[in-house]
């Protein structure tokens, strides 16, 4: 009897030992997959907000809207490439610097600018660094003087009321922290976000993504300073920047700004919209304009 309970009690022994190694075991790996996959998340950031598509510099636009190309020569080694499309009016009546988002390069958005040409507005429209032929290091720096550079150029022939500065997705940060530098006529962003760390934290909630994610992108804290009406487009079943995450930008907008809601509108269709394409329209209408430019 006694020889049954000491290989009794033996058994329960091994049984909480295999246990508890299974425990270690288990904890071991989830603190190496964890570490793992959060020093990916750093080291591989570019490629999880970037997706550009680089072209030869010898490379033809084939855009059917009528547009010329500039190179802005920086250095040795960087150069913006820069596509101004260009209205069929006699003379343009402003500018819309036209800050695009995170995939492939200019051809993929080109779509969007007859919106504004048919309205007699030039739209010039940017390749970030390594996007299209645009060469040199891409940083949040180097995007901001990009903003910068084209806005300096605008001003040889706009005057700050001819001015409109739009931002699309990861073009919103920036073109939010132009408008809180310079004066336009309207700041309009579509699909924007809070911030880049608050966009990561949706995917990566289990890390400390403020901290970790290098590039920040405040669109929240640029609003805070930009003195021109501000337009906010954004769908309620975007899928890529949640309506939740955009919605929190109404804090800091004007008694003048507005925030448009698209019931249905996801992250890449919103241009189809009769209700931004009819509020482009008024913004862009002289009638409705005159009353407030800056």
């Amino acid at each position: 009897m006694y020889g049954l309970l000491l290989r009794s009690m033996t058994l329960e022994k091994n049984i909480a030992s295999t246990r508890k190694r299974k425990f270690f075991r288990g904890a071991k790996i989830a603190v190496l997959l964890y570490a793992a996959v959060g020093i990916s998340v750093f080291y591989l950031q570019d490629r999880f907000f970037f997706h550009p598509t680089s072209l030869p510099p010898e490379a033809s636009f084939t855009f059917s809207q009528p547009h010329k190309e500039v190179n802005i020569a920086v250095d040795a080694n960087t150069n913006y490439s820069l596509v101004q499309f260009t209205t069929t009016e006699d003379s343009a009546k402003g500018v819309v610097l036209y800050f695009h988002g995170n995939t492939e390069n200019v051809n993929h958005y080109a779509n969007v600018t007859n919106s504004f040409t048919k309205q007699g507005y030039e739209v010039w429209m940017i390749d970030y660094p390594g996007f299209g032929k645009s060469t040199g290091e891409l940083t949040e720096a180097a995007m901001y003087q990009q903003g910068l550079e084209l806005y300096k150029m605008s001003r040889s022939r706009f005057s700050p009321s001819q001015i409109i500065i739009y931002g699309r997705s990861m073009g919103s940060g920036v073109a939010a922290q132009l408008a809180s530098i310079r004066d336009c006529k309207r700041l309009i962003l579509e699909t924007p976000y809070y911030s880049l760390p608050s966009v990561a934290a949706r995917y990566f909630w289990m890390y400390p993504v403020d901290q970790m994610i290098k590039y920040k992108l405040p669109t929240n804290e640029f609003l805070v300073n930009v003195t021109a009406p501000v337009t906010i487009f954004h769908g309620t079943e975007d899928e890529v920047i949640p309506y939740t995450n955009a919605s929190k930008l109404k804090q800091v907008l004007k008694a003048q700004d507005e925030f448009i809601t698209i019931d249905g509108g996801s992250h890449n269709n919103l241009n189809s919209y009769p209700q931004l394409q009819s509020r482009i329209q008024r913004i862009l209408d002289p009638a409705f304009t005159s009353a407030t430019s800056l």
